[in-house]
């Protein structure tokens, strides 16, 4: 099938930075701040500097690692329905922004700390949204214990969507063992999270080239559990990565590869997705700079490099806003770039919703970015090129100077092969804009009214409250 893609590396390019990644693993290394994980990275086959908590990683371990992860998969919803394959064979999935730490009221207009209500509202509105295919954890709940705000937010996330969702938050090696458990409620137990595994989670190394203790024992956690563990390179350009280019993507592709062969020394056949999120950054502001120019390329390479390796992948983002005010506020070159990035090969993007860089969120963006997103996605619609489709009988019965407008074969194919936006929509895509708030703001507050998620059982929310409520309480008493 033929589907519009960018390929930004020649294969002499793509694999330069595969060889240098290689080079950078086996010569530099990794820093795992975690006894425990270097000690299963030894044990596989890597050469562990126990002081400086280096491990040098082989050649031969990484290509292992790669041969044993999953190269398809389901992430699936509580409603099988909503159950995505990846890798895409269309366009990517979409889901919602990841831990924003404000929200824009919707009723008042004004900026304020996000609530567990506000996650609820988020993910409710996106279960809603046709053009939303999973929600990320979303926000921040600011009101809850700090040590334990990521299980409010899975929690919160996986009563209010029979999409997939993606949790963002993890404190340590024990929080995570208790988002198992919560996923395990859901699920009907652990093997049946093992079977259908209906979150997933990001994990962050730390560029360049760090496990952050607590975060790297999570993983472990995770990956033993059977939970689809995302990737996230986050490598600033000039930054926390060389200024160039190159030198991002690799970069990226060696903490990435360095998270895969931590997943499989954990278990082998551990569920692992491909991910960035990264950027030159901001010289202005030292903050990510998700509107670069850079920013759709590095992800187009990086896509390749997930293909080269066969593996399914997270590297495009789909947020049409970094201010902090809802609309869409691109001109048509910022947008273009926004497009390519849909375009480089990746299976999921994040985004929905997003405001001021990630930082905020706004439930009338996360319809404009929905209501746009499923007019552009059309541009990546997959078509069949054999000789039935290329109608060379067709064109023989037509015959020279006459017309296919009255031909069967026009309308049997029509619907199918001439893609049409949808005009409606449409109004949402104006550039430089705020004229389509108001409008998705009704559209926001009428799916929060009227649109209905399945709950869970009663018995499951209380055992998941109460899990909660017991791990704050130890938490608190051993702080």
């Amino acid at each position: 099938m033929a589907v519009a893609r960018i390929r930004f590396l020649d294969q002499d390019e793509e694999e330069l930075i595969h060889q240098q990644s290689i080079e950078c693993l086996e010569t530099i290394g990794v820093k795992v701040k975690s006894e425990r994980v270097l000690g299963m990275l030894k044990e596989a086959g890597a050469a562990v500097e126990p002081k400086t908590q280096v491990a040098r990683l082989p050649e031969s371990m990484i290509e292992a690692a790669l041969s044993n992860v999953p190269k398809r998969m389901i992430l699936h919803g509580r409603d099988p329905k909503n159950d995505m394959r990846i890798p895409v064979t269309s366009w990517p999935y979409v889901g919602t922004s990841g831990l924003a730490t404000y929200i824009i009221d919707v009723k008042t207009g004004k900026k304020r700390d996000s609530t567990v209500k506000d996650i609820a509202d988020c993910v409710k509105l996106a279960d809603g949204l046709s053009g939303v295919d999973y929600t990320q954890t979303s926000l921040t709940a600011t009101e809850v214990p700090q040590q334990t705000h990521g299980l409010h937010e899975l929690w919160t996330a996986l009563q209010n969507t029979t999409k997939h969702v993606q949790g963002i938050e993890i404190f340590d090696a024990e929080d995570a063992r208790k988002q198992v458990e919560l996923g395990a409620l859901v699920a009907g137990g652990e093997e049946e999270l093992d079977k259908r595994p209906h979150f997933t989670v990001i994990h962050c190394s730390i560029a360049p080239l760090m496990f952050e203790h607590d975060a790297v024992e999570a993983m472990v956690e995770f990956a033993m559990a059977g939970v689809p563990i995302t990737t996230m390179s986050m490598s600033l350009s000039g930054g926390t990565a060389p200024v160039t280019l190159a030198g991002t993507l690799v970069n990226a592709n060696s903490e990435n590869l360095a998270s895969f062969v931590i997943g499989q020394a954990a278990r082998k056949g551990a569920r692992t997705v491909y991910c960035s999120s990264s950027t030159p950054v901001n010289m202005s502001t030292g903050m990510i700079h998700y509107q670069s120019a850079n920013q759709p390329l590095i992800a187009a390479g990086l896509a390749q490099m997930a293909r080269r390796y066969g593996l399914p992948c997270m590297v495009g983002d789909w947020g049409l806003n970094d201010t902090d005010v809802p609309g869409f506020p691109h001109t048509f070159s910022e947008t273009m770039g926004i497009a390519l990035s849909t375009m480089s090969g990746t299976d999921m993007m994040g985004g929905v919703g997003s405001l001021d860089n990630a930082k905020g969120m706004a439930l009338e963006q996360e319809v404009i970015d929905s209501y746009v997103w499923e007019n552009v996605r059309m541009q990546m619609t997959p078509f069949e090129i054999s000789k039935a489709t290329a109608a060379l009988d067709v064109i023989r019965e037509v015959g020279h100077g006459n017309t296919f407008l009255t031909n069967i074969h026009t309308a049997r194919n029509f619907r199918r092969e001439a893609i049409q936006r949808d005009s409606d929509k449409g109004r949402f895509e104006s550039t430089m804009s705020k004229a389509m708030v108001a409008e998705a703001k009704e559209i926001a507050v009428r799916l929060l009214r009227e649109h209905e998620v399945t709950p869970l059982e009663e018995s499951v929310v209380r055992q998941g409250n109460e899990l909660i409520k017991n791990f704050e309480k130890e938490r608190i008493r051993r702080a």
